[in-house]
């Protein structure tokens, strides 16, 4: 029997243009009815290339469901072609366009000869949601756009990791990432955010390998340029925050890229010091606000469950509670996820559930002896659970409605840092 969804966590499929206005000179052609596109663009901004309000649409009316789409939509991408100077133009398709059969594909097959690329992926919202949608645009781009290369270039490596503009620290993760495996000596590549796009989109099938960080999404993809261009894949699952994970990203990393181990090291080494100097210098602080409880609980992605998790226990030695991964993560991805969960300092597990029904969630927090004050991390759907159990909240994950998101990160040494002063921040309210 069909259940009503409280409080949504993410998307259908088709918010995969999102994925698509990342990419800087890629523009989204959308096979729906008017309203799709309006809903699902949102106001966190694009690529900056277009505009996110920008992007061409077959409308489809009661009048093409019942005698098909696929004229109007030949004339969509033909008339975007003329019209909008872009590089990609991705044709995506929906509920109402497939259900009523239209040939996507074999449309935009008929524009092979075009001055400008055009390719498709399928992405109606009853196929899945907007995880599963950003892997199958980044799949119908390796499959339909890239080229085999015949050079490799040493160092280069393809970083993925987040959903583009769904992840409010989506860009912000990405730089920082990219200055990591730089400071060891790597070249970074990455197609989404300023200055990146489809020109960097063409040097995938050169890089060296590409380094998947993410629980699960785009782990199919990696794989997939394995299988494409002979590409070999690391595939580390914790986004890492703090010097406890990104030491071990950052030997990790450097391990799988030959890259000696001395002077990986000794990068880690500065930086580790310049991490506990801040640390020791606001010890005081974290020890006499305890106001807050030890235990704490993440609502949100695998992503940022498995990373903030991690971090609050292995640099910070709180306890977790119950965590909650919303992200509808498929079933066969799951036992890998519990696992990560058991990789804790101290012997410490950490029991998982995943869910996307925010009314059980907030049940369960509420039902939840966390001996305190708790500490709830998730999205703006968790302020009214904080409230209702004293806790001290910050909102982590999409829907924030509370604060702005332009480039900040979590990830690294000083992304650990600015984790804990947005905690603290919340802690010392309780004394004002």
């Amino acid at each position: 029997m069909a259940k009503i969804l409280d409080q949504p966590r993410y998307k259908c499929a088709l918010t995969a243009m999102q994925t698509v206005q990342s990419i800087p000179g890629a523009l989204p052609i959308l096979h729906s009815g008017p309203g799709c596109g309006q809903k699902l663009a949102g106001g966190a901004g694009s690529s900056g290339h277009f505009s996110h309000n920008i992007f061409p649409c077959t409308n489809i009316s009661e009048k093409e469901v019942v005698f098909g789409g696929e004229k109007k939509l030949r004339e969509t991408i033909t008339n975007a072609i003329k019209v909008i100077d872009a590089e990609l133009y991705v044709v995506l398709t929906s509920c109402t366009s497939e259900v009523i059969g239209d040939d996507a594909e074999e449309i935009v097959r008929s524009f092979k000869s075009s001055e400008k690329p055009v390719i498709y992926a399928s992405t109606p919202g009853f196929k899945g949601n907007n995880y599963l949608g950003n892997d199958w645009v980044i799949k119908a781009i390796i499959e339909q756009y890239l080229k085999p290369s015949d050079k490799k270039i040493k160092g280069l490596v393809n970083i993925w990791a987040g959903v583009p503009l769904h992840d409010p620290f989506w860009l912000g993760n990405l730089r920082q990432l990219e200055k990591l495996v730089e400071e060891i000596g790597l070249i970074p590549n990455t197609i989404f955010g300023y200055d990146r796009g489809v020109k960097n989109l063409n040097r995938i099938p050169e890089a060296e390998f590409n380094l998947l960080v993410a629980p699960w999404a785009g782990l199919e993809n990696v794989k997939l340029l394995e299988k494409k261009f002979g590409t070999p894949y690391l595939h580390y699952p914790t986004l890492p925050i703090g010097a406890a994970e990104t030491s071990k990203f950052l030997r990790a990393v450097g391990e799988f890229a030959g890259i000696d181990k001395q002077k990986v090291e000794d990068i880690i080494t500065k930086n580790e010091e310049e991490y506990y100097y801040y640390i020791e210098r606001f010890a005081d602080v974290f020890l006499e606000t305890r106001v807050m409880s030890k235990r704490f609980v993440v609502v949100s992605d695998a992503q940022y469950s498995l990373a903030i998790t991690k971090f609050l226990v292995n640099d910070f030695g709180l306890f977790p509670s119950k965590q909650y991964i919303i992200d509808d993560t498929p079933e066969k991805y799951r036992k890998d996820i519990e696992g990560y969960f058991k990789e804790l300092n101290y012997d410490i597990e950490a029991e998982v559930a995943f869910s996307s029904d925010g009314y059980q969630i907030h049940n369960e927090i509420k039902n939840t002896d966390f001996h305190g004050y708790p500490l709830i991390l998730g999205s703006s759907w968790e302020k009214k659970v904080a409230q209702e159990t004293k806790a001290h909240y910050l909102s982590i994950s999409w829907p924030i409605q509370e604060r702005l998101v332009i480039n900040g990160s979590y990830v690294g040494y000083g992304g650990g840092l600015k984790l804990l002063e947005d905690i603290y921040s919340v802690v010392l309210t309780r004394f004002n």
